[in-house]
């Protein structure tokens, strides 16, 4: 499966984004999708994982209550709305796709499939 993900940009603190990613390839298969994010200087992160129902979420505590994740398997999408953002959020956004794990595996082990990030800037 490929993955591309869009919607990054330049926010100030307190403000919104939304994040898409597209997905191809083997979209049949039932994949627990998520996003991880990488701050500059510092490890890739968890973020947040939806299972391919969507009736099963799983979050960092950094962005619970902040951070929503969606799903439209019809279009093979994904999406992340960002709102209440801080500088902290800043960072390079990825895609992530995984056909086995559930989304709290997802977070703890990780996912197989990665697209290309989209940078997240927020100023303060």
């Amino acid at each position: 499966v490929q993955l591309q993900a869009s919607g990054g940009g330049l926010v100030q603190a307190g403000g919104s984004l939304r994040l898409s990613c597209a997905a191809s390839g083997r979209t049949r298969s039932m994949y627990t999708m998520g996003w991880f994010r990488q701050a500059p200087g510092k490890e890739r992160e968890f973020v947040v994982a939806i299972s391919w129902s969507g009736d099963s979420t799983y979050y960092a505590d950094s962005v619970k209550g902040r951070f929503t994740i969606s799903r439209d398997n019809a279009k093979n999408r994904v999406y992340l709305q960002m709102n209440s953002l801080a500088p902290e959020d800043t960072g390079v956004y990825y895609c992530a796709a995984d056909p086995t794990r559930s989304p709290v595996a997802a977070g703890t082990r990780g996912m197989d499939y990665w697209g290309k990030g989209t940078l997240v800037t927020v100023s303060s």
